[in-house]
């Protein structure tokens, strides 16, 4: 509510003036953002941040920055980075164990060998969990539940990030 006052010579007048202002949105901004570059745009228009600042904050060039936001997918060793500008994993969270690796496994950015480095796995039995052609055993699926349990923080580059809310 906006109040204007308005002087003659003779009195004051007052009065009062509603004026509904909404905020117009810029072109292409995503209002329900489904790619990690969606995501990304999304944060940086309310940010009012330009992608070459948004490069400098995640360590990579500005044609990268285009590329995410024009459909391309960032290359799995740069979602930590995007994760911690964006506050958040701007991916879904499947809720059956080997999903749940995937995802473990995208969110931290690592390659199967990492992977089968800190889980103690070859990456090549990983892999074939991961891309479907064979079913982790039971004993398998018990040890893929306890570390992905172990896992809700795990420290990378000096970032602790927190898994528990997506992990449960």
């Amino acid at each position: 509510m906006l109040t204007f006052l308005y002087y003659t010579h003779l009195k004051r007048h007052s009065f009062s003036i509603q004026i509904p202002l909404e905020k117009q949105q810029l072109p292409g901004y995503p209002e329900f953002p489904i790619t990690v570059g969606e995501h990304i745009r999304k944060k940086r228009m309310d940010l009012g941040l330009l992608q070459r600042e948004v490069a400098q904050i995640i360590g990579v060039t500005k044609s990268s920055i285009w590329n995410w936001e024009h459909g391309t997918e960032p290359e799995l060793q740069y979602n930590p980075r995007i994760i911690k500008f964006l506050g958040y994993i701007p991916f879904e969270c499947p809720d059956d164990t080997v999903g749940r690796l995937a995802w473990y496994k995208r969110a931290m950015g690592m390659n199967l060998d990492q992977l089968g480095e800190i889980m103690g796995r070859d990456p090549e039995q990983l892999s074939d969990w991961l891309s479907g052609r064979h079913n982790p055993f039971r004993k398998n699926r018990d040890m893929i539940e306890l570390f992905l349990e172990k896992s809700k923080y795990m420290i990378k580059s000096d970032e602790t990030y927190r898994f528990q809310n997506n992990l449960n």
